[in-house]
């Protein structure tokens, strides 16, 4: 599974060698102006592949493995927040599409592997819990579907051409009676607006979606009716594994700063490196890297090889969420004062690593499915 290992490194230099010559030039433009030029990177993210790591070979992507993915998506990190959001969520949706029917699979992953085409994951509501407590409702007329809910926090949906909306199809099933339901961008009763903007990560965007008597083609399903909690639970498991990719690039990124800066700041006449208490922060930042590196590979083999990883996936983003907080804690503390400032980046990286706490699920989310896990053997 995956590319081959030749082809494989040959992709990882070149999208290496973009994000550091071409990405991280724009890191203070961004940071200063919230905004990524979508017009400028998008055309070069996809000469580059990145909007096609996820997709199957036989539909025109990458096809990497989890195993493959994960430096990729570390690197991001390193270089911006808001830029790895993109990229996440568009590989994330794009594995998700999978689920599709083999029409739909065939129509849409050749243009999503080039990034002509993009989809949102429109399953959090402001006024409900994300799974089972949601609120949208598709209610089937004729060959139609007429959808009515609210979403919040969907990312891309700026730029998507489809919303991909979780809804209940029937909820006299519970469970099994919700779907995701391809929904265009221009479908009248469907409307996106901005929400305020975010602590970190800038450039990316978090929509508010509402859907208003929309009427869409059943054909719009994805896969089949009663899929969507297992499609939904599907992407967030293997997704909780990318943002642990991501805690790691930001924590590897601030270790690697903070050891430039404690060789080079001198006080009472030597490098603060030769001070135990900052030695002590070095050695605590690389024992929380190294255990994250160690989990995330673990659990990215075990899911290339086809077996169960909900426990795995979980104890991954609720580990690496809080290490990367320590992290970036103590990077802080390395800089001291000139590390509040943006002189460098430690400022920027502190607050992006913020979001990984919170996305694919809050750290007593995933203490629930490891307990569950437990608990059912």
């Amino acid at each position: 599974m995956g590319m081959k290992p030749a082809e494989y490194e040959k992709l990882k230099k070149s999208i290496f060698d973009f994000i550091w010559n071409e990405l991280d030039p724009l890191e203070e433009q961004i940071s200063k102006t919230g905004r990524i030029s979508k017009e400028d990177l998008f055309p070069k993210f996809s000469a580059h592949g990145l909007f096609g790591l996820l997709v199957p070979e036989e539909y025109g992507g990458a096809g990497l493995s989890v195993t493959q993915y994960i430096p990729i998506l570390a690197e991001l990190a390193k270089v911006h927040g808001g830029i790895r959001v993109i990229i996440h969520v568009h590989n994330t949706t794009a594995k998700c599409m999978t689920t599709g029917r083999a029409e739909q699979k065939k129509a849409y992953l050749p243009r999503i592997a080039t990034g002509d085409l993009s989809v949102s994951f429109g399953l959090t509501e402001p006024d409900a819990g994300t799974g089972t407590d949601i609120k949208a409702t598709a209610v089937r007329e004729g060959d139609n579907y007429v959808i009515n809910g609210k979403k919040h926090l969907i990312t891309n949906a700026d730029f998507a051409n489809f919303g991909m909306i979780f809804c209940y199809t029937n909820r006299t099933l519970g469970a099994k009676g919700i779907s995701a339901i391809l929904v265009e961008k221009d479908t009248p009763g469907f409307t996106i607006e901005d929400m305020p903007h975010c602590m970190g990560c800038r450039g990316s965007f978090h929509g508010r979606l509402t859907l208003k008597d929309c009427r869409v083609p059943t054909t719009n399903i994805l896969g089949e009716e009663g899929q969507g909690l297992d499609q939904a639970l599907g992407s967030l498991e293997i997704s909780r594994v990318f943002i642990a990719a991501t805690s790691l690039g930001t924590s590897e990124r601030c270790l690697e700063l903070a050891l430039q800066h404690a060789k080079r700041r001198v006080t009472f006449g030597k490098p603060i490196a030769e001070r135990q208490a900052i030695q002590t922060y070095l050695a605590d930042m690389a024992t929380d890297i190294y255990a994250i590196r160690t989990m995330i590979y673990d659990a990215a083999q075990k899911y290339d090889e086809g077996k169960p990883v909900s426990f795995e996936a979980s104890a991954c983003k609720l580990f690496a969420s809080e290490a990367v907080c320590r992290v970036t804690d103590k990077a802080l503390l390395v800089f001291g004062g000139i590390g509040y400032t943006q002189q460098y980046p430690i400022e920027r990286l502190y607050r992006d690593a913020r979001l990984n706490i919170l996305e694919e699920g809050t750290p007593t989310i995933q203490r629930l499915v490891m307990a569950r896990s437990l608990l059912q053997g």
